[in-house]
């Protein structure tokens, strides 16, 4: 199925549409997570617990990066596997927090922006001297992107549960039957992207 925006702009297909709900799934998801991990103090988010990157703060910085380096490779930015010089760029969770809704805008922007051409179009990806570039399209590299963060969270999600703080529900989202226990935080996302575009905005 493919749908006309009514601006004018080129129609998206609805695989383009399902990329943009899962980028706003993923600022959703973090959302909720952060609010969390905010309410933790340093010692807590920095506290070394069972998982595979052993603490809240190490984990949740991996998701940036990680997040920071495919969409450079999106966007063709060339800083490639440099994103990674510092593994804990942000240490403190409200730092982390909005650096991370800043990768989340972006995100949402860019899969807002694709048609079904963009998503067959290649983008390269650095991986370093022993193995080089590889080129993926960009249609394979979204879900591998999604399946990323949504792995990750969820051992952030249980490692919460290790905490006096209650990990917070994830899966409300995609349902229309859910949509009541989203929709103050779905308001919320979208001032956070007036804002930032005002903020943003040329004088």
């Amino acid at each position: 199925m493919i749908r006309s925006d009514s601006r004018g702009a080129a129609p998206r297909d609805a695989l383009s549409e399902h990329f943009s709900d899962m980028a706003r799934n993923n600022a959703w998801s973090n959302l909720r997570l952060y609010r969390a991990c905010l309410s933790l103090s340093d010692e807590a988010f920095a506290a070394h617990r069972v998982s595979f990157f052993p603490s809240l703060q190490l984990t949740l910085n991996h998701i940036l990066l990680v997040d920071r380096y495919y969409f450079d490779a999106l966007i063709g930015g060339g800083q490639g596997l440099t994103i990674f010089d510092d593994e804990v760029p942000y240490p403190h969770a409200a730092q982390l927090w909005q650096a991370q809704a800043a990768s989340d805008h972006a995100l949402l922007s860019f899969c807002e922006s694709l048609t079904a051409d963009d998503l067959q179009r290649e983008v390269q990806i650095d991986r370093g001297p022993s193995i080089g570039v590889q080129r993926e399209r960009i249609g394979n590299v979204l879900p591998h992107v999604f399946v990323h963060q949504i792995h990750h969270r969820g051992q952030v999600h249980a490692m919460l549960s290790g905490t006096a703080i209650a990990p917070p529900q994830l899966d409300e989202f995609f349902l229309d039957a859910d949509a009541p226990l989203r929709a103050s935080e779905m308001r919320e996302l979208e001032r956070m992207r007036e804002g930032r575009a005002e903020r943003n905005r040329p004088l």
